[in-house]
């Protein structure tokens, strides 16, 4: 038995680990590349292996960096199952459709600017009334492109088309391959292989994955933490540590070490940290704009939003959430309380209330509501997506609000490297330091430049990632025994980092590149 690491091998995106066995092929993981476009669409398309020979997909939760290559492998020939908890098979039916519809937008989007560019050639070298209404057919409205008519075009003059990573159809066939099963139950995934599900903490749904297999009267078994939950956070139980006894010894523990080196505030003092930033921004008679994934930390934002109106602790202002993938994955929440914590059923669902729902909550489901948003005058909260501000809505209002000194641009996630959202919470950070003097730091998008007037504050205890120090508290309070960890998940200097405090702990440790195998032996 080996294990290779095809991804998030000193990299955060792009989770794929493959565990082989003499007759198996099982993959933990199948996520997309994120960060520099050019780079990660190269790498989003290019398979490590036929999908023809994988035997399972093993999914620890929903994440796009952790399920967003399954369409391209069910696309190619994968005809196995996909094992997952039921929350997260839930979960990943709209996030891969979403996914879907975001590489579908922007080859269309590609091509149509491809086609654009070759008509403003043509008129330059030819001139001519005709090219200029040519040119006009390019869309069907403000807001429609002339998809079919673009196509014509692009094979009239053989213009290279880009084509999505995968379809929306791509998608929906993949989620036939989907079974969603309960914690703690043995469930066969091979020949002589069986997988078991525990608590990771970390979203709906999210699991630690235990892989067992039988062979030739030996035992291997590998444990995936996917990704790790805080200890003590809202609406989710902490992650587990009580693990069965033939579950507990570890002949490899694959680990992510996202914030291997970084201490998160305490969870305590989020909810008045949060509190304070949209107190001094009402007071400003500023906006508060969050970046946000729509699973998982939506939901925990709304929560402790829910719970600061409750108290009376910050003004009642509109609170809108303007991503209708969110609005679907807060429902999903509301499906699964089996899974929330005690607190949640204390706080909430004893007194009949929603978590996720109060009066001041308001949905922007169209495009039209979105834009209407925009316009909005006085104090407000605006959460939309994408979580590391490089598509959706999100970046229509930094275009509106970035501007604007009032306002606050709130980050309260990861943001990975070459990501919008990381030029912003550095740049923004610079600026603070320097006591916001001199001139403001200028961003780039939308083929524009910006000043970032706005004020950043980054709040990194809503991270959903367990830091160091909670990661290394898993490891003791857990009952395992491990022989050897494989550092994945993060960042080099995260993952390096981190791979010498285990070290210094009395673990083994490996931080696998790109590629390379580890063989289990005794």
């Amino acid at each position: 038995m080996h294990v290779t690491f095809y991804g998030a091998a000193r990299e955060v995106t792009g989770s794929f680990h493959l565990v082989s066995t003499s007759k198996d092929r099982i993959v933990l993981d199948c996520g997309l590349f994120q960060g520099r476009r050019r780079e990660s669409i190269e790498k989003n398309r290019v398979l490590p292996l036929d999908p023809k020979m994988i035997t399972s997909i093993i999914l620890s939760h929903a994440h796009i960096d952790h399920s967003g290559r399954i369409p391209l492998v069910t696309k190619n020939g994968f005809k196995g199952r996909i094992v997952s908890t039921r929350a997260t098979a839930d979960a990943a039916g709209y996030l891969l459709l979403d996914s879907a519809h975001i590489q579908q937008s922007d080859a269309e989007y590609l091509n149509y600017k491809t086609v654009r560019g070759f008509l403003s050639e043509l008129k330059n070298h030819q001139g001519g009334q005709q090219v200029r209404q040519i040119k006009k057919l390019l869309k069907k409205s403000r807001a429609q492109l002339n998809l079919e008519f673009i196509r014509e075009t692009m094979h009239r003059y053989r213009l290279h088309a880009v084509e999505p990573l995968y379809t929306m159809a791509d998608a929906e066939r993949s989620l036939s391959h989907f079974e969603g099963y309960p914690y703690r139950h043995p469930i066969p995934v091979g020949r002589g292989t069986t997988c078991t599900l525990y608590d990771a903490g970390h979203i709906l749904g999210s699991a630690f994955c235990i892989v067992r297999t039988q062979q030739d009267g030996k035992v291997r078994t590998v444990g995936y933490t996917g990704d790790i939950g805080r200890f003590g956070k809202p609406i989710l139980r902490d992650p587990s540590t009580a693990f069965t006894e033939e579950d507990r010894h570890l002949d490899l523990l694959i680990m992510e070490s996202t914030y291997g080196d970084r201490e998160h505030a305490p969870v305590a003092d989020l909810r008045p940290a949060l509190g304070e930033v949209i107190r001094e921004t009402v007071h400003r008679g500023g906006v508060v704009l969050i970046p946000s994934f729509a699973f998982g930390r939506t939901q925990e934002l709304l929560y402790g939003i829910h719970m600061l109106f409750d108290t009376g602790e910050v003004p009642r202002v509109p609170v809108y959430l303007d991503s209708p993938l969110a609005i679907e994955m807060t429902r999903v929440y509301g499906e699964h309380p089996e899974v929330y914590d005690q607190e949640s059923h204390e706080d909430f669902l004893e007194k009949g209330e929603n978590p996720f729902a109060f009066s001041s909550l308001r949905f922007s489901l169209s495009v039209e509501d979105s834009m209407k948003l925009m316009r909005q005058k006085g104090p407000h909260i605006v959460m939309a997506g994408s979580g590391m501000c490089e598509g959706g809505r999100i970046l229509h209002h930094l275009r509106h609000k970035i501007q604007n000194p009032k306002n606050t641009i709130l980050i309260v996630g990861y943001m990975a490297a070459n990501t919008l959202g990381r030029r912003i919470l550095e740049l923004g950070t610079a600026y603070a330091e320097k006591g916001r003097r001199g001139g403001a730091p200028q961003v780039k998008f939308f083929n524009k430049t910006f000043a970032l007037k706005a004020r950043v504050v980054s709040l990194g205890g809503f991270s959903a990632h367990a830091d160091k120090g909670e990661m290394l508290r898993l490891l003791k309070a857990a009952n395992l025994s491990i022989k050897r960890i494989a550092v994945v998940h993060g960042e080099e200097d995260q993952a390096l980092a981190f791979a010498d405090t285990l070290r210094q702990a009395g673990y083994a440790v490996d931080v696998p590149r790109m590629g390379e195998t580890l063989p289990l032996t005794s």
